[in-house]
């Protein structure tokens, strides 16, 4: 068990380093907030996305389908220049949030080669890992941190392709299968317990709820308690 929330930190640190200082005061002026509600919006988003892949892994078909698409389309070269690759980032809505970008990938995904559109598809990211509950998770990550939900709108499809490039990269340099990655993304859920207690229970639990709201009155607590600035402390 210590085995798998080790690597699980791994990744959620890898994530946040990514999206931390500069990076982060970029990704706010790109989507019209402010460093601090920023910042809690990306710690509320990044266990959402992480929880939904994990929930597309359960079974050895969803896993190895994922395995399948890091392999072809995810394996973190997006992961090179987030500010470059964020610099091209003309606002575009709250359905497509990088597709402005896809023309101007070339050069960010090495040396001018050819882009690579499926690695920088947010909202088709999104489809796929949200299905229909995106809705329900936007809002639910506007409550949990204070975001504009259309803000949120815009955020997640920005978030969606490095959270894939990063799960990418950690599959490439760890050799691991459909299983490993399973493995990985199972222990999520503990790991974000375990950083800042009742945190799961909300937002981990957002795909999985019915639509009685319950969780979504839950989630405006979350912020409220100062969990998601426990979140990577």
């Amino acid at each position: 068990m210590a085995r798998k929330e080790d690597e699980m930190s791994g990744l959620f640190d890898m994530l946040t380093s990514q999206l931390g200082g500069a990076t982060l005061e970029q990704l706010g002026g790109q989507i019209g907030a402010d460093r601090e509600t920023t910042s809690k919006a990306v710690t509320a988003a990044i266990p959402v996305l992480l929880g939904g892949l994990a929930r597309n892994a359960k079974s050895p078909e969803g896993a190895s389908a994922l395995a399948s698409a890091l392999e072809r389309d995810h394996d973190g070269g997006v992961l090179d220049d987030i500010g470059g690759l964020l610099s091209n980032l003309t606002g575009g809505g709250g359905g497509g949030g990088l597709g402005s970008l896809i023309g101007a990938a070339g050069s960010l995904l090495g040396g001018g080669a050819k882009p690579q559109p499926k690695a920088l598809d947010g909202a088709g990211i999104l489809g796929h890992i949200l299905g229909q509950r995106r809705p329900v998770v936007e809002e639910g990550v506007a409550k949990a941190s204070g975001l504009d939900a259309k803000k949120v709108a815009m955020l997640l499809p920005v978030l969606a392709p490095i959270v894939m490039g990063a799960l990418g990269k950690m599959k490439r340099e760890q050799n691991l299968d459909a299983g490993g990655l399973a493995n990985i993304l199972a222990g999520e859920k503990q790991v974000v317990e375990q950083r800042a207690p009742g945190l799961g229970g909300g937002l981990m639990d957002l795909l999985d709820a019915d639509d009685d709201g319950q969780i979504l009155d839950d989630l405006a607590k979350i912020g409220g308690k100062g969990l998601l600035g426990k979140l990577f402390s």
